[in-house]
Formats: structure tokens, C-alpha cells, sequence
């Protein structure tokens, strides 16, 4: 079995040089979750001449599909959402700054 890479946020372009397809890692330190929607209003934001509530700058966004939360609880289950979703929006992200995407698909 291949060892994981240990990789900690911020993660920068440099250290993603160093991966590749399949790599296994590890990560440590903070992961920003946004789906199509946010990408969307994102977009369209900067299209207008505004700025984000967000610097994407050497961060990792977690393209998270949540799930309603069951009665008592604070939060439903959180998974993967396929990342084919947010293509239109990625060449405009990657010029924010973003150096990972976590999400699942081809």
C-alpha cells in the first residue's frame, strides 16, 4: 500500500507540483466547502466588479453535497458532490486562487 502524503493548508501551487493522479494524502489545516451554487454567486460577483467574502488564495475548496440533518441533530450527513458540476465556474476560481479541489467524478 502506497503512504499518504501529509499536505497542510495553505496549500500552494508549489506543493501542488508535487502531486499527482492517485496520489492518497492527507490534510491538515482548513478546507473551504462550496458547491455549484456558491461557485454561481461567486461568479457572478466578480463579474459584476465585486469582491469576495472569501481570498481563495492557496485554498482547498471541498465541493460538499450536505444532507438535511435528522431530528436532533446539528448537522445531516456531508459528502462529496460531483465536481463536473462546477466546470463552468473553475477556470474563474483557479484565477481567485484556489490550489486544491476535493470532489468526486473523472
Amino acid at each position: 500500500m502506497a503512504e499518504k502524503i501529509r499536505i497542510e493548508t495553505p496549500f500552494t501551487v508549489e506543493q501542488s507540483k508535487k502531486l499527482k493522479a492517485g496520489d492518497s494524502v492527507l490534510i491538515t489545516g482548513t478546507i473551504i466547502s462550496a458547491r455549484d451554487a456558491a461557485h454561481k454567486v461567486m461568479c457572478e460577483a466578480l463579474a459584476r466588479g465585486e469582491k469576495l467574502p472569501v481570498d481563495w488564495k492557496n485554498e482547498i475548496v471541498y465541493y460538499l453535497g450536505p444532507t438535511p440533518a435528522k431530528p436532533g441533530d446539528p448537522i445531516g450527513s456531508c459528502g462529496p458532490t460531483t465536481s463536473g458540476r462546477m466546470d463552468a465556474y473553475t477556470p474563474t476560481m483557479l484565477e481567485q486562487g484556489i490550489t486544491g479541489m476535493i470532489g468526486k467524478g473523472s
